[in-house]
């Protein structure tokens, strides 16, 4: 397993090492004492949820405030997104700003997001089902989001904005500016 450190602090790319044959291949997808010694402190996963999506979906851009804020251990399991995540952390010099990356199922690069930032994707491809696991309990009433479309953010979500479908509930998010992060 290979981990990479991106352009914000605390988001990790994890690269699990693929070993094929003529049956295909295999992979170890997560190892915690690798992954701990490479971040340096405990992760302790509790919940594990996916989705699967058509063409376009967009999913976000959603955080949790404390003391049910998330860490998320993103994978792809079939086809491809664009996984973003904006930093909310205040005291952070890249606070406002957002990293992409594209994960599919295929390379099955992952993207471990700590706590601090609002996270979605949106599907590249016909079909994809992500998977992310969490080290904290889902908590409705500590839901929050962004507006995925926020002109602040300038997100580029690599496809035409007519292609995007996206729920009432993610179309209602604030502006990042609107929102006091705590």
């Amino acid at each position: 397993m290979k981990f990479i450190k991106c352009s914000l602090p605390g988001l990790i790319i994890c690269e699990p090492k693929k070993i094929k044959d003529e049956r295909g291949f295999f992979t170890e997808s997560f190892r915690k004492d690798l992954f701990e010694n490479f971040l340096g402190s405990k992760v302790e996963f509790c919940q594990e949820n996916q989705s699967e999506s058509k063409y376009g979906v967009l999913r976000g851009l959603h955080f949790q405030k404390e003391p049910y804020a998330q860490s998320k251990l993103v994978s792809v399991q079939k086809g491809k997104i664009l996984d973003v995540v904006v930093d909310i952390r205040k005291n952070s010099r890249f606070y406002g700003k957002y990293f992409s990356i594209e994960l599919d199922d295929v390379s099955n690069k992952q993207l471990f997001v700590p706590r601090g930032f609002a996270h979605g994707f949106i599907v590249l491809s016909n079909i994809a089902r992500v998977s992310y696991k969490v080290d904290n309990y889902y908590n409705p009433n500590s839901e929050e989001g962004l507006n995925y479309n926020d002109p602040k953010l300038d997100i580029d979500w690599k496809i035409n904005k007519k292609d995007i479908i996206i729920n009432e509930k993610d179309l209602s998010y604030s502006d990042f500016n609107s929102i006091d992060f705590i």
